[in-house]
């Protein structure tokens, strides 16, 4: 399969590399971990990447600046999309990955149900960046390149401590270190450093947290009052699930926070047991066994006491 991949990359003088909305570490780093090999190994054809606005933090990735967050009307010859668990999940560029000659999705979702001509998800993975570099030339793989795809696998690891991450995440991490990507630089700047005003929300949600059956289940909110009144946006809210799931006797994590007047965005994690991805699934969302999320239209309150009552039929 990695041969039909390099195969269809080779074939394609134009190609679109199409990430998921609210594109996280993982996302960045693929989409652009790719665009990147494009560029290094075939300069003359023409790669885009179309994502949303991506965080400030990840800007010092090349290609960064050439990112195109409006969809165009281009048909492609070949489409890839990276870490979607679905065409949904492309948001206003599906059109881009539908309207293109050929395509191909690389991913690992276990809640993925398959689509595009070439299609290749490994659920085990820590990472879509993982799966990536399972087919890309190793040898041909450059500094920029490589600090993409290390990235990515430092934020959907948790910085190595998520139970996907296996003896391959720890080599591939390795090679890729040997091949420039900055290690330190990257865990500190990308997922531990914070703003003043980040912490001083992630405090409120914190502070506002609660426990239930308990003390196996802790969740907090954060509403668009609190966005306001601590000066800070969406992006500003990486980390808080990891700090709460880490609370003493917790199984389940649930930290959610509100994207619109009626709509919210919720995030599982859990700890040894509970299949979060099953909850999530529920509700129209998908992720993995220990780590997942959707979006709900509705009163935050009868969303939340349904996800309670799931968990609860798993402990």
């Amino acid at each position: 399969m990695k041969q039909d991949f390099l195969k269809k990359i080779e074939q394609a003088d134009s190609i679109a590399i199409i990430g998921h909305i609210r594109p996280d570490g993982d996302c960045v780093g693929s989409c652009l971990g790719l665009y990147n090999y494009i560029m290094d190994v075939y300069p003359d054809k023409k790669a885009v990447v179309f994502l949303q606005q991506i965080a400030d933090k990840f800007v010092f990735l090349r290609g960064s600046e050439s990112i195109c967050n409006v969809p165009q009307k281009t048909v492609f010859d070949l489409a890839v999309s990276l870490d979607c668990g679905d065409t949904d999940r492309h948001g206003e560029f599906a059109m881009i990955f539908s309207s293109a000659r050929d395509t191909i999705c690389l991913d690992h979702h276990r809640s993925n149900q398959g689509f595009g001509n070439l299609f290749y998800c490994d659920e085990k993975a820590s990472s879509t960046c993982e799966v990536l570099y399972r087919f890309l030339d190793e040898d041909k793989i450059m500094t920029e390149c490589a600090e993409c795809l290390y990235l990515g696998i430092v934020h959907d690891t948790g910085v190595f401590k998520y139970p996907s991450t296996k003896e391959e995440t720890m080599q591939i991490a390795g090679t890729l270190i040997t091949k420039g990507a900055r290690s330190q630089f990257i865990i500190d700047h990308t997922f531990y450093m914070v703003r003043f005003d980040q912490n001083r929300l992630t405090g409120r949600a914190l502070l506002d947290a609660r426990l239930y059956f308990e003390g196996q289940v802790i969740a907090t909110c954060v509403t668009e009052e609190l966005f306001r009144e601590y000066g800070c946006t969406r992006a500003d809210t990486d980390g808080i699930i990891d700090k709460i799931r880490v609370t003493e006797g917790v199984e389940v994590a649930i930290f959610v926070y509100q994207l619109t007047e009626d709509t919210y965005k919720y995030s599982l994690r859990s700890v040894s047991y509970v299949d979060v991805s099953k909850i999530a699934v529920a509700f129209g969302g998908g992720g993995h066994i220990r780590a997942a999320g959707f979006e709900a239209k509705g009163p935050y309150e009868e969303h939340f006491t349904k996800i309670l009552d799931m968990i609860y039929e798993q402990l």
